[in-house]
């Protein structure tokens, strides 16, 4: 039997690293979880409550329309003039089964086979994958300190696109409004499509979270449930897109996805009023950060990138070592604390860089930096 050629991606690395602290875990080894970017706060009260009340009723939980059912689009078109001054209409708003499928979406309706999309490097892995099982071509550009971990308008050259993440994943650094404009300028400019991935909007430290929405009708953004809102589990998002994209992409979501799951865009309609709680989530991982940038230096990982937004922390351990897996894999072992290799983020530099997640309690912050300082590497 045959395995196509576009299957060959590299693995996601991060769930790899859950996977074997599972197996340690399984075996009776407790592991302190600083791998994934998965919120230890459960989905917001309203949220668990209207799904427990349509569970209740017994309601028909069936296929909605594929682009959402229209009570949450016009909930979020809402949210976003509430959040950034953008009139945004429900009808340009798109609900998706977690963000990762509006990357799906967006790079099939946007992009055909062969054509390059700019991605920043340190960056989210599946973007480059997701491109390359696509037929498209990622086209990774080294960022670093001096344009603060962000591809920049420069960058762009003929790609078809250019995708950006503000906060980013791992870095954490945000594009303020500057650097914002610059791109999605840019990119009209070349006629290039521009992708803001703004799904930790609303987790910032420093300064507000730009969107690209209030520069531009073009731009697409995608957003999710799965971080702020602390809904992974419930693999439900949002895109915004122009108005030419509504119809092609509603076309791809119903043979691709049908629609998302009905009681998910239930719970997110409640959670979008939840803010008093959600807020005290905030936080948590306010304080977990704190934690971390305090204790890391003291453990041996003090040189890493300004974290602006998200719940990442991407340490430089190139004194350390060049083999960012090795040295996860022996954290884990040695130490029992998850970390992840740079290397899911940065396949050329990234042997030379790791990812600490801050989404968990703070008594996991505390007990991860007593075993780092007591780990002898």
């Amino acid at each position: 039997m045959k395995i196509s050629r576009r299957s060959a991606v590299e693995a996601f690395r991060v769930m790899d690293v859950m996977e074997a602290a599972r197996r340690r875990e399984d075996a009776g080894h407790d592991v302190v979880h600083l791998e994934v970017g998965q919120p230890a706060t459960p989905a917001p009260r309203r949220a668990r409550e209207a799904a427990a009340r349509l569970l209740k009723d017994g309601a028909p939980m069936g296929y909605t329309v594929a682009l959402g059912i229209p009570e949450l689009r016009e909930r979020i078109a809402r949210r976003i003039k509430e959040e950034y001054g953008a009139d945004v209409p429900a009808e340009r708003v798109i609900v998706t089964s977690g963000s990762s499928a509006g990357f799906i979406l967006s790079f099939l309706a946007l992009f055909d086979v062969g054509d390059s999309v700019v991605i920043g490097d340190p960056g989210y892995p599946s973007y480059r994958n997701t491109l390359a099982a696509l037929g498209l071509a990622p086209r990774r550009v080294a960022t670093g300190p001096a344009t603060r971990w962000q591809p920049v308008a420069g960058d762009l050259g003929d790609a078809a696109g250019l995708l950006a993440a503000s906060p980013a994943n791992p870095t954490g650094t945000m594009l303020d409004e500057a650097a914002m404009k610059a791109l999605v300028d840019a990119c009209a400019a070349s006629g290039a499509a521009f992708i803001s991935d703004e799904i930790y909007h609303g987790l910032h430290w420093n300064g507000r979270s730009v969107s690209a929405l209030e520069f531009s009708d073009d731009a697409i953004v995608i957003n999710s449930f799965s971080k702020y809102f602390s809904m992974t589990g419930w693999r439900v998002g949002w895109m915004v897109v122009p108005d030419k994209l509504v119809r092609p992409i509603e076309r791809l979501a119903q043979n691709l996805f049908i629609c998302a799951p009905h009681v998910s865009q239930v719970a997110a309609l409640h959670a979008l009023d939840a803010t008093e709680e959600l807020e005290t989530y905030r936080a948590v991982y306010a304080r977990n950060r704190e934690i971390l940038l305090d204790g890391l230096p003291g453990a041996g990982f003090g040189n890493f990138a300004p974290c602006d937004g998200g719940f990442y922390i991407y340490v430089d351990v190139s004194e350390q070592c060049d083999d960012s897996q090795d040295l996860c894999r022996r954290m884990l072992e040695e130490a029992g604390v998850a970390a992840t290799p740079g290397v899911d983020f940065d396949p050329d530099r990234g042997a030379q860089g790791l990812r600490f997640s801050f989404a968990g309690s703070e008594a996991d912050m505390v007990e991860a930096l007593r075993r780092l300082r007591n780990w002898k590497r």
